[in-house]
């Protein structure tokens, strides 16, 4: 919306600076995180008015989560999605289609998540939705998605998969591609909240993961730079650095009621929709491959639920001491913060190997 106002530009004036998108990334950023700041705590009140008993704590879970984490409220990411929209809606250029596309996707996730919270706090249970309802929508959701970016996307670079660390290779999926995009669009989404089990585990390298792939996008939306790096240009792209930033600000805000001991809880409201989010802007940078990098934590998380239930059902015996992985290191003796700080650092390794693909080619 604010783009606009470089119309009122004569070349040389404050105007001029809102073409450009990293100064807009800025403004995102700064209305993101003083949105956080400004209603985090009202709306921690008003869940603690409207659901007194808090997220309900699963039994199978550690103990000790049972006593320090009972009465914490939960659907804390509607204050992520706030601010991440407000500040989407008022920075970046609305006339681009991948802002509609990811914006649309994380707000999508979102409400499914916002309902599987309320069934959660209503019913008084750790048990939400069904399970199959909720991947059917989300597949729904992410079967739109990838139609709309299959067919934004230029024509040499549609229905095709790009290989980090090769130069000009593009593997052709054709249909494939769909079902294909719709998996990482989903699973993204679902790994984020495997994650999303300890005071701000979950958050920090969603962040992480935002910034590295708002630096792509950007890198991958202009010619120039495309050129230089040898990897494939997507016209248009270069806006979601906007909504990454937003996303960025938005996460800060959270993470300072988020942090141990934590006043409330994202809930699958926040961890669907971001998970969306980094599953959008992946497929619409044609960086799918590179999100399983920098997203490996998430990765991690949900291979070892998937391992630890495929082996018990097979064996009887367990991998882990309990999955998802977080809680086998809390079981293992580790201390909450020692896991999500180390959980954080791993991240952030994994985001330079990430960004690392852009130029090692």
């Amino acid at each position: 919306m604010l783009y606009w106002l470089h119309t009122l530009s004569d070349g040389g004036d404050v105007f001029n600076l809102f073409r450009y998108i990293t100064f807009r990334a800025g403004g995102a950023f700064f209305t993101a995180l003083i949105f956080g700041f400004l209603f985090g705590r009202p709306l921690i009140n008003a869940l603690r008015r409207k659901y007194a008993d808090g997220q309900p704590i699963r039994e199978d879970g550690p103990a000790h989560h049972i006593t320090t984490k009972a009465g914490t409220p939960t659907m804390g990411g509607l204050l992520i999605l706030a601010a991440l929209s407000l500040s989407t809606l008022m920075w970046a250029r609305l006339d681009n289609p991948y802002v509609w596309l990811v914006l649309g996707t994380t707000v999508a996730f979102g409400i499914i998540g916002l309902v599987d919270d309320w069934a959660k706090v209503s019913r008084k249970s750790s048990a939400g939705i069904s399970g199959r309802l909720r991947l059917a929508v989300g597949f729904a959701i992410a079967a739109i998605a990838s139609v709309a970016a299959v067919q934004m996307h230029p024509d040499g670079l549609a229905m095709h998969l790009a290989l980090p660390f090769f130069k000009d290779v593009l593997v052709n999926m054709g249909w494939l591609f769909i079902p294909f995009t719709m998996i990482v669009i989903v699973g993204s989404a679902n790994a984020v909240n495997l994650t999303d089990g300890l005071d701000g585990l979950a958050i920090m390298p969603v962040m992480i993961a935002a910034g590295t792939l708002g630096v792509i996008a950007y890198a991958v939306g202009r010619v120039d730079f495309t050129e230089y790096l040898d990897v494939h240009y997507v016209p248009g792209t270069g806006e979601l650095l906007v909504f990454c930033a937003g996303l960025i600000g938005g996460g800060l805000g959270f993470l300072w009621y988020n942090a141990p001991p934590a006043a409330v809880f994202m809930g699958d409201t926040g961890a669907l929709a971001l998970g969306g989010a980094l599953g959008a802007i992946a497929v619409a940078t044609k960086h799918e491959i590179v999100l399983a990098i920098v997203g490996g934590v998430f990765v991690a998380e949900a291979v070892s639920v998937i391992v630890q239930v495929a082996y018990f059902k097979f064996t009887g015996k367990r991998v882990f001491l309990m999955a998802p992985i977080h809680h086998h290191f809390e079981k293992k003796g580790w201390a909450e913060p020692q896991v999500v700080i180390r959980f954080w650092i791993i991240s952030l390794i994994l985001a330079l190997i990430g960004l690392a693909t852009l130029k090692v080619r």
